[in-house]
């Protein structure tokens, strides 16, 4: 079995996505972020990618980010058989300091971890609100009305508002370990997926200033759902209610145009964020688990 670094031989981008994909299928849950799968595709990002293959076939891929995080999986049919440990020991011996990902904290993932004796050192929830699409039924979405006093509200135009959308989300995020460190490039690359659509990127601004943004709404749709993608708010407008008026904004929209549910992802350890989603009638329906020494 043949053990090889980068997208190169066997291990070419479209192979690696492929694996990703029967992954996901089989257990329900993609085991690589989206960032990885557009690194993949891409060849972009400060990432190095490790594969390990038999007779010309993918059956393991391992990632280390730029950040000091790193994702792995192996084609299902080959499991328990030592390559999980062997790409863990690989990318370990890279990174000694690695924070392994493992969505979804499936059993096989908890085993491997405690094979290489690595802790729990942080959780990612995802929560999701079913949306009321008819009278009646499901928590009620609130109106989201009229915006806080002197602040307008505009949808991003591709083309002009990157940068600005970059610099804001940098400074709303300046402690985030993966949302903060976005780039132009990462934006660009999100406006090339099917998904993308600029109707769903709001910009909170200074009434009568549309290039002095104070916050932004991202909502990503897939499949009946709406995710709210990146909801950030710029340090020196906190308190003014942008938060919850943008969030009124995504779920009116999400009803609107038929979604059956909005999800969102927050940090497990961000008591007062959780107490607020679960509010508004946010429930956890699923856990990201990153395991490090």
């Amino acid at each position: 079995m043949d053990l090889g670094t980068g997208l190169t031989g066997p291990a070419g981008p479209d192979a690696v996505l492929r694996l990703v994909g029967l992954v996901s299928d089989v257990d329900g849950v993609a085991p690589v972020n989206e960032q990885t799968v557009l690194a993949v595709r891409h060849g972009a990002g400060d990432y190095r990618h490790h594969w390990l293959a038999d007779d010309g076939q993918v059956l393991g891929y391992a990632a280390v980010a730029g950040d000091g995080s790193g994702e792995l999986c192996v084609h299902p049919e080959w499991r328990r058989r030592g390559l999980g440990r062997r790409l863990l020991a690989t990318v370990l011996g890279e990174a000694p300091d690695l924070a392994l990902w493992a969505h979804g904290d499936l059993p096989g993932a908890q085993a491997l971890a405690r094979s290489a004796e690595l802790r729990r050192t942080r959780e990612l929830w995802k929560m999701a609100l079913e949306l009321e699409l008819e009278a009646g039924t499901g928590p009620a979405v609130r109106g989201a009305g009229a915006g806080p006093a002197g602040v307008g509200l505009r949808t991003f135009v591709v083309g002009q508002d990157e940068e600005a959308w970059v610099a804001l989300n940098a400074a709303a995020f300046a402690d985030h370990p993966e949302q903060g460190r976005m780039t132009v490039t990462d934006v660009q690359h999100r406006q090339a997926e099917a998904w993308f659509d600029p109707a769903l990127l709001w910009l909170a601004h200074e009434a009568g200033r549309p290039e002095h943004l104070l916050a932004s709404m991202w909502v990503k749709p897939e499949g009946d759902e709406a995710e709210i993608y990146a909801l950030g708010v710029a340090p020196d407008a906190q308190g003014r209610g942008l938060g919850g008026w943008l969030t009124g904004v995504a779920l009116d929209e999400m009803v609107r145009r038929g979604y059956a549910r909005a999800t969102l992802y927050v940090e497990g350890d961000n008591t007062p964020a959780i107490r607020t989603y679960r509010r508004a009638g946010f429930a956890r329906v699923a856990l990201d688990v990153q395991y490090s020494r």
